[in-house]
């Protein structure tokens, strides 16, 4: 079997919603588990909160998500990015077009000097996107 590498995002009481929005997003099934299932919410205003979250993509995408309790430490965004990229314009317009509900867009999504179509964005939650659409070489 290979190896994948799978992006995983913390968030501190907005990995439901913030798992939903990505499906909205990339279509797919959220697979998720909260500590109070689990029996490991130590606060029981955070049992509800999800302990793993994970959602399969029609594309292949797998990206996983949880809440950070609140006695552990937690630091929002600036640490990673998620880079999608590919061949499919369609496709990776409709990506960057649902990412950007409610984000500000840092790089706008255009042609770069490399010849590809290129963006960026920090989602709603803090996560920072980068969209890059292969394109021709330029002559």
């Amino acid at each position: 079997m290979a190896s994948t590498l799978n992006p995983y995002l913390n968030f501190r009481g907005q990995a439901r919603e913030a798992m939903d929005f990505y499906q909205r997003v990339f279509g797919g099934e959220v697979q998720r588990s909260t500590f109070g299932e689990f029996g490991m919410s130590h606060d029981p205003a955070e049992a509800e909160q999800v302990m793993h979250s994970q959602l399969h993509s029609p594309g292949g995408f797998v990206l996983m998500a949880a809440d950070v309790p609140a006695d552990m430490p937690f630091t929002p965004g600036g640490t990673y990015s998620v880079s999608l990229s590919g061949e499919d314009e369609g496709e990776l317009r409709g990506y960057w077009d649902g990412l950007a509900d409610g984000a500000t867009v840092t790089v706008p999504l255009e042609k770069a000097p490399w010849g590809d179509t290129f963006g960026m964005l920090v989602d709603r939650f803090g996560v920072s996107w980068l969209v890059n659409i292969s394109g021709a070489a330029p002559a």
